[in-house]
């Protein structure tokens, strides 16, 4: 196992913060319970108006702004000025209002630059705030922890899966698979027979090797990891190259297309997918993405367990924030900004109106009180998750310092090794070089 030098990653330099920009290349009073009955008390009588920034889409802000409304209400003397944009301008704008001194009182996170953060000291410790977090797995509040510091809660909860379409299975006159018992041969052997059944008219499966999160998890089924708690790489080359040697068997066995196509389709994004567009049976994707890909499919979509949560040493899969809200450590009216917090987590007037948009819920019993207000794909999201309950171990350390990085690492590299520039192994060894320049 590599085992470079170990850096407790709050005494790291964020250098991409340092230089202002950061752009990711491809989530106090009495707390209100799930019936929402907090009491509105807390923080001071006096006007305070706090600053809450996030990037999304024109329908996540309408939603949001009715939030902050909802929140207003019960607070009658605190104003939430709403600070948004969209999801590639957001770490560039976040790292220039910090740099001047000028940080929002709550700020969404996202996972890969949380310890970018953490780490220059913008980020408040929320236990150290008055937020309920009682109500949300350890497993997730862990992924937001460093060095016992919760720098930022789930706003909530997805996993990563594999997105199937029965109809495809059928039409190509292939079972769908036991997924609490196949194995990684298993889904190479059967979206190879698809391809070959259909004669070419569906293909097996989407190339999954853009992205490090199924990587993270077919490390962990070996008992290693993506990224130790120090902050370093924790697999073995050769896990890599196994993983890496899976999608070549795929694409030589026709279960996933040519190189230049999977490249296109990454590309085009989850609604111009194989299985969106009715062209393939199975592909990777983050639990809270199945709306829009069955919307695009025009038929209903199921989700599965990775292959190999049987088999290996452990389970893989885990839950991921699908965001974060943080507090600045910098802010004037840290007692404001905690009862927005609670509130977004805690309050189910909040779930109501926000439903999925950040994530099914993080807090179990709001997500429970507004399950029946979901959307049909939604309510299977939360059922799929509530099925792995009991069978996710823990969750991933959190990513440190540098791993924004990552994931145009992978996806360069993915590519090189599906038009056979690279072998497997000599793609693990480029990821694991390039990986810990970026993570220093």
């Amino acid at each position: 196992m590599r085992t470079p030098t170990t850096r407790r990653r709050l005494l790291r330099t964020g250098a991409l913060l340092a230089a202002g920009a950061l752009v990711l290349t491809a989530c106090a009073g009495t707390s209100g319970d799930a019936g929402g009955d907090a009491t509105g008390d807390g923080g001071s009588d006096e006007p305070v108006t706090i600053r809450w920034s996030w990037w999304g889409s024109d329908s996540r802000h309408t939603l949001t702004q009715e939030v902050i409304d909802a929140f207003e209400e019960k607070y009658p003397n605190i104003t939430v000025e709403a600070d948004y944009t969209d999801w590639t301008s957001y770490f560039d704008k976040l790292a220039v209002g910090v740099a001047g001194g000028d940080a929002p009182d709550v700020i969404t996170q996202e996972e890969r630059f949380l310890a970018d953060y953490a780490a220059r000291g913008v980020l408040a410790d929320i236990n150290e705030l008055d937020v309920d977090t009682s109500k949300i797995d350890e497993n997730v509040l862990a992924s937001g922890t460093i060095d016992d510091q919760l720098f930022g809660v789930a706003s909530g909860v997805n996993v990563y899966s594999v997105v199937a379409d029965p109809q495809a299975f059928a039409d190509a006159g292939v079972e769908m698979p036991d997924d609490t018992t196949w194995t990684w041969e298993d889904y190479v052997a059967i979206a190879n027979e698809i391809t070959a059944k259909s004669g070419g008219a569906i293909v097996g499966a989407q190339d999954y090797g853009f992205n490090e999160p199924g990587f993270s998890i077919f490390a962990r089924q070996r008992g290693e990891q993506l990224y130790t708690e120090d902050g370093t790489l924790g697999f073995e080359p050769e896990t890599m190259a196994e993983w890496w040697q899976h999608s070549l068997d795929l694409q030589a066995g026709g279960g996933t297309p040519a190189a230049a196509t999977s490249v296109e389709i990454d590309a085009a994004g989850p609604e111009q997918s194989l299985v969106a567009t009715n062209k393939g049976a199975m592909a990777w994707f983050w639990s809270n993405q199945l709306s829009a890909i069955q919307s695009a499919s025009g038929r209903p979509l199921q989700l599965l367990r990775v292959p190999g949560e049987s088999e290996g040493e452990r389970t893989g899969m885990y839950f991921k924030p699908a965001m974060y809200y943080s507090i600045s450590a910098r802010s004037e009216h840290p007692e404001e900004a905690a009862l927005l917090v609670d509130f977004l987590l805690n309050d189910t007037a909040a779930g109501e109106i926000l439903l999925s948009d950040r994530g099914l819920p993080a807090n179990t019993d709001v997500r429970a009180a507004v399950q029946d207000q979901f959307a049909e794909t939604d309510k299977l999201a939360a059922e799929f998750l509530a099925d792995l309950e009991d069978e996710i171990v823990d969750g991933p350390a959190v990513p440190p310092v540098g791993a924004g990085q990552v994931a145009e690492i992978i996806r360069r590299v993915n590519q090189e090794v599906l038009f056979g520039s690279l072998t497997p192994q000599q793609a693990a060894e480029q990821f694991i070089s390039e990986t810990e320049a970026s993570i220093g």
